[in-house]
Parts: C-alpha cells; sequence; structure tokens
C-alpha cells in the first residue's frame, strides 16, 4: 500500500512540474494533478513488475530506502511523461 502512496503522490508533482514548466504541457493545476497520478500509479507499478527486488520488498512489507527511492523517481517519471503526452495532445487538437 505504501509503494502506492508514494507513487501517486510522486506522479503528481511530477506531472505539475512538467505542467508548469512549459506551456506546451500544461493542463492546469487539476488537468496535471490527475493526468501525474494516473501516470505516476501506471509506471511504478510497471517498474515494480520489472524489477524483482523491489517487487520483492515491498511484498515483504521491508521498504528500504533504495525501494523508496525507486518508487518516487518511478512515480514522478511516469506523471511527468503521461502529462507532458496528454499536454501535447490537447495543444495538438486545440491548434
Amino acid at each position: 500500500m505504501e509503494q502506492i502512496l508514494i507513487n501517486l503522490v510522486s506522479g503528481a508533482l511530477g506531472g505539475n512540474a512538467i505542467g508548469k514548466s512549459s506551456p506546451t504541457f500544461d493542463l492546469g493545476t487539476i488537468g496535471n494533478t490527475i493526468a501525474g497520478l494516473v501516470g505516476g500509479g501506471v509506471l511504478g507499478q510497471i517498474i515494480t513488475a520489472l524489477l524483482p527486488a523491489v517487487a520483492s520488498a515491498t511484498q515483504a512489507g521491508d521498504l528500504s530506502i533504495g525501494g523508496i527511492v525507486t518508487q518516487l523517481i518511478a512515480g514522478g517519471a511516469g506523471g511527468a511523461i503521461l502529462t507532458a503526452i496528454a499536454g501535447l495532445i490537447k495543444n495538438k487538437v486545440a491548434a
């Protein structure tokens, strides 16, 4: 449960960071947050599935510093990536 919360929070932060860094990617605060939550949750789960060491540590309830950092990076990157993609699509359709 903790890993999902870490992914969601870091995804929301990553989505807002990329959205506010460039008007090309901006979906507004709520849009950035929602896209970041979804992207962080999805990529965080994919990273957990691909890295067996992180998956086994989180299943055992033993969150190490490395596992937490991995989840933070994966969630933030996922949130930023999905927000950027959604922002680009929104701006291309609007143009």
